[in-house]
């Protein structure tokens, strides 16, 4: 199945609810939302519950980001401890909302060597894992998302490896983001293909346009319509391969470029199941 919704609440119900959210959500068709955290676990528990609650009757199936200020890889033991706090708050919430997994912004290399930095970061999500599972957090992934620039913990190999290693740990592909990464070029299928030898059977995603600066592609998000990266042929590799995966747009446009997307999916053939 594709599901596709907006990171966080639609921009037609700003200053509204997450349940409100979710209700204009199923009413104009699409069927997934990113519960945004990213400037802080401030959702009480019990309201967590309610909306998950809702999220299961209407049918949008939910997915969490954690907060920013995430480095697991810091030189300040305080800054890691921290990080893992935020990680933990945010799977707990995961947990109480039904979602299926956490997206995350791991870490930079900094001053480290790229395996000094894979070291630290797995041995705090080891960490990480030990902990949850202590609280009764279960089936939640930490999906360690990919990254736009070189001086981020991201890429697509990494979070392969990473998952790997520790079990409760996925890659969270963002699309635009490898694009990014490798110069403005993607191969979606290749992409696809390696999450399945992987071992992934649900795809959790992002996807938004970029914008253009100096002749690079950054980490500034954008409409679909500009077709950096483009998004038909994404749909095409989906449907040929049968992919299982959550479609969040991250694009300024939220719940308008969510729509292009399905408008898409529905000319080459697919109907999502709102």
């Amino acid at each position: 199945m594709i599901f596709l919704g907006t990171a966080g609440i639609p921009n037609a119900v700003k200053g509204g609810s997450t349940l409100e959210a979710l209700s204009f959500l199923k009413r104009v068709g699409l069927n997934a939302m990113e519960v945004e955290f990213v400037r802080g676990v401030r959702m009480p528990p019990k309201q967590a519950e309610e909306v998950g609650k809702e999220a299961r009757r209407l049918g949008v199936r939910l997915s969490v980001h954690a907060p920013y200020f995430i480095n697991l890889s810091s030189d300040e033991p305080e800054k890691i401890e921290a990080s893992k706090q935020r990680i933990i708050d945010s799977a707990h919430r995961a947990y109480l909302l039904g979602a299926d997994a956490v997206a995350i912004h791991l870490g930079y290399y900094g001053k480290l060597g790229v395996q000094e930095a894979y070291t630290r970061i797995r041995d705090s999500l080891l960490d990480v894992r030990d902990r949850l599972g202590s609280m009764g957090v279960k089936g939640v992934m930490l999906g360690g998302e990919t990254m736009a620039k070189s001086t981020q913990f991201g890429t697509l190999e990494e979070l392969i490896e990473l998952s790997r290693d520790v079990d409760i740990v996925k890659p969270y592909i963002d699309w635009a983001h490898l694009f990014a990464r490798n110069g403005g070029q993607i191969d979606y299928s290749s992409v696809l293909e390696k999450l399945k030898q992987a071992g992934i059977t649900h795809v959790n995603s992002h996807f938004e346009g970029l914008k253009k600066r100096g002749g690079f592609y950054v980490d500034v998000h954008d409409t679909v319509d500009v077709e950096a990266p483009p998004f038909r042929p994404l749909a095409e590799a989906i449907i040929k391969r049968g992919v299982d995966i959550t479609l969040i747009c991250e694009s300024p446009y939220l719940e308008d470029d969510a729509l292009k997307m399905k408008a898409v999916l529905e000319q080459l053939g697919y109907r999502l199941n709102p």
